[in-house]
């Protein structure tokens, strides 16, 4: 894969693609602004080169054609701000007037076009749609990791309009990929995985990966409840995929044969509805009365979860240990961020793995206390199962 570092941008216009999928208020403010921030190293290198760079995103998952509420024209004061320079804004993507405004960038200039998903074309890999893109550009850049498990136009289809060394993976990618690598081959032990999330079904793959490759796994959020009932508890109405309780027992017997601690949650903290009011008590994660679900793990869980994590040399997490966004049922995730914290404060090596769990600890307060939050939870998990993403496949 081509770098920024080995390309000189010089009288070059790139077309980059990068994941400005940014929330927005009511107001279309943004609440959080830290997609902008992390494509902010390669523009400037860009930039600074000598070159033009014309910006692709999408942003939400608009129903087709154009919405005001998912238009990108809502980030151009932002990017005004991050870039210290004017940044233009050409519209849709196919129109005239973005045309005309990237074949009249100078070096140095700034060129935002709208919604790359105002066109279904886009999320069908449309071939001709793509060749329509890559002429924005004379260089193609894809900065978005959080899109590169997608064969999207803009992600994937539109680099082979660009011989192979006008291909290039910018820094946010490049940093992706040689953290993800770092967990999987250069672990240091004890190694420990945290799985969180809702359900097994969504993390198969990437558990039977890491049986081969950590030394502690440890299992929480909704999909907790399917482990017990594959270990003969009850659960309740507590969240369960009845028809992965056999997967749930393979898995638990392949830890075993591989001699990997696979912890279970041994309590939980349950309430009789969902909801941050709801009555609230604690019960063994296999002894759950009728009438009420697990939410968040209970204490014996949270200090046997936090006292393996704070031994780990290495750590990945993924996926929240309760339903966090309530308070009441935030302790879980909450503890485990925090151990995650101390454990890197003491030397070892944290990768958050994008999705919820980056979210709970920047909001937590432990983003600067991690070793790397990953920007793409889908694309780092399909990564490390070992599968090939087609954004960074094409880029050859």
């Amino acid at each position: 894969m081509n770098t920024l570092d080995t390309y000189n941008f010089a009288g070059k216009r790139a077309v980059m693609r990068v994941d400005f999928n940014v929330p927005l208020d009511k107001d279309l403010r943004i609440t959080d602004d830290t997609r902008i921030r992390m494509a902010t190293r390669s523009v400037m290198k860009i930039l600074n080169d000598g070159g033009s760079v014309v910006l692709l995103s999408h942003l939400g998952r608009p129903k087709g054609g154009y919405e005001k509420k998912f238009s990108l024209e809502s980030l151009v004061a932002r990017l005004t701000e991050e870039y210290g320079r004017e940044v233009q804004f050409g519209g849709d993507v196919l129109g005239e007037e973005a045309a005309q405004k990237a074949a009249a960038l100078q070096p140095g200039q700034v060129l935002l076009l709208d919604n790359v998903r105002f066109y279904k074309e886009e999320e069908a890999g449309d071939k001709d749609f793509a060749a329509k893109l890559a002429k924005l550009g004379t260089v193609y850049v894809n900065d978005a990791f959080g899109t590169a498990h997608r064969a999207h136009a803009s992600t994937a289809v539109m680099a082979h309009s660009f011989a192979p060394a006008d291909r290039v993976g910018g820094y946010l990618l490049q940093s992706e990929l040689d953290n993800a690598k770092k967990v999987l081959e250069e672990a240091e032990r004890p190694f420990t995985a945290i799985m969180g999330g809702a359900k097994i079904s969504d993390k198969i793959l990437i558990i039977e990966k890491l049986l081969d490759k950590v030394d502690n796994l440890l299992i929480g959020g909704g999909m907790a409840y399917t482990f017990a009932v594959a270990q003969g508890g009850k659960v309740g109405s507590s969240l369960l995929e009845a028809d992965k309780v056999d997967l749930a027992r393979e898995l638990i017997q392949k830890a075993k044969d591989k001699g990997v601690n696979l912890v279970l949650p041994t309590d939980s903290l349950i309430a009789d509805k969902f909801a941050n009011d709801a009555n609230v008590k604690e019960a063994p994660n296999t002894e759950i009365p009728e009438g009420w679900m697990g939410l968040d793990l209970g204490p014996e869980s949270r200090e046997a979860f936090t006292a393996i994590i704070r031994d780990s040399k290495t750590i990945l997490w993924n996926g929240p240990m309760g339903v966090f966004e309530m308070p009441s049922f935030a302790k879980g995730t909450e503890q485990v961020a925090h151990a995650i914290a101390d454990a890197t404060a003491k030397g070892a090596y944290s990768l958050i793995g994008g999705g919820d769990s980056a979210a709970a600890v920047q909001q937590l307060g432990f983003g600067e206390q991690v070793s790397y939050i990953s920007t793409g939870g889908g694309a780092l998990l399909e990564y490390m199962e070992g599968k090939e993403l087609p954004g960074v496949a094409a880029l050859g």
